[in-house]
């Protein structure tokens, strides 16, 4: 179900909320084998989705679920890690950003995707940290109403795998 735009409700591109970072996989956050802790990764993806999360809505928000993870690539001791992360999808008081990691090793002038990842973060009044309204998302560009459109059919299956959950509960 499409969310109707309201006059009296905030919309923002997901550009506006768009953070990149980047670090160096040191010795370590990384096993024996020379690559990256997965929990490690976690941790800078989950940083880096909240301050995405934070910027759209302009305040504090908790993560409320990872809800998929993808390792598709070994990161390196050594290499050079760039995360982007943006809101993919905004409900009334939740947002699900979507995190891409990039391996880069500049040596060799190489790059892929290394790790794929959807997060749930809801927005938090400062003072009763009760869930509050976040603003809307207007996709601008194909490839931010393709997120949009896969982020919202995960959204609906999460309320759908919910319900059944309560249900049997």
């Amino acid at each position: 179900m499409e969310k109707q735009e309201t006059p009296d409700r905030v919309y923002k591109s997901p550009r506006q909320s768009a953070v990149e970072t980047r670090f160096l996989l040191m010795p370590s956050q990384a096993n024996p084998y020379g690559t990256a802790f997965g929990g490690a990764i976690v941790a800078e993806i989950d940083m880096v989705a909240s301050m995405a999360a934070q910027r759209h809505c302009e305040g504090l928000v908790v993560t409320a679920g990872i809800d998929s993870i993808q390792f598709e690539q070994p990161i390196y001791i050594g290499d050079q890690v760039a995360l982007r992360a943006c809101v993919n999808y905004a409900g009334n008081t939740s947002m699900e950003v979507g995190v891409q990691v990039v391996r880069e090793n500049p040596l060799r002038s190489e790059s892929c995707v290394a790790t794929t990842a959807h997060l749930t973060f809801v927005a938090i009044d400062e003072t009763t940290r009760k869930p509050i309204a976040v603003p809307g998302l207007r996709p601008e560009t194909e490839e931010e109403k393709r997120r949009y459109d896969n982020a919202r059919r995960r959204v609906q299956r999460r309320k759908e795998l919910r319900s059944k959950k309560d249900k049997r509960a």
